[in-house]
């Protein structure tokens, strides 16, 4: 039996008008899922307080080391993860935090802190490797 999955976000244009909601396959659908769960804040989705992740807490932390925001993202989005992705299984999760320069058209230069996150995970269903890859940069978060 074939499952479908459906592209994140919702076109609720089409499944009003009585079409169909546009699918992905298994890998995009779970990608698409950690990237929900990834830019959401906690307590944002008000039915389950603990999905999301805690990139939103420390957006505007400039005073905690590299190694600490490292971990405290690694650990906060392994428990969610863990907790509200039921498809994967052996997660293993990467942080880099790296300082990237941006050269504005008034000729002055702006810091951004990238927090490069990488998942490496199997996926229960096929037992086939998964991996992912999500980007932001962080003060003030953008994706």
């Amino acid at each position: 039996m074939a499952i479908s999955y459906y592209k994140i976000p919702l076109n609720a244009d089409k499944i009003v008008s009585k079409g169909q909601a546009d699918h992905c396959s298994l890998e995009q659908s779970i990608s698409r899922f950690i990237h929900l769960i990834t830019t959401t804040h906690f307590g944002e989705f008000t039915y389950d307080h603990d999905f999301g992740c805690t990139i939103w807490e420390i957006d505007f932390d400039n005073l905690t080391s590299n190694n600490k925001l490292r971990y405290t993202i690694a650990d906060s989005i392994t428990e969610s993860l863990s907790k509200h992705e039921k498809r994967l299984k052996n997660i293993s999760i990467t942080v880099n935090i790296v300082q990237d320069e941006f050269r504005n058209t008034k000729n002055y230069n702006r810091v951004k802190k990238r927090v490069d996150i990488k998942i490496k995970a199997t996926i229960k269903q096929t037992n086939e490797n998964f991996s992912c890859l999500e980007r932001f940069f962080i003060a003030p978060l953008a994706y």
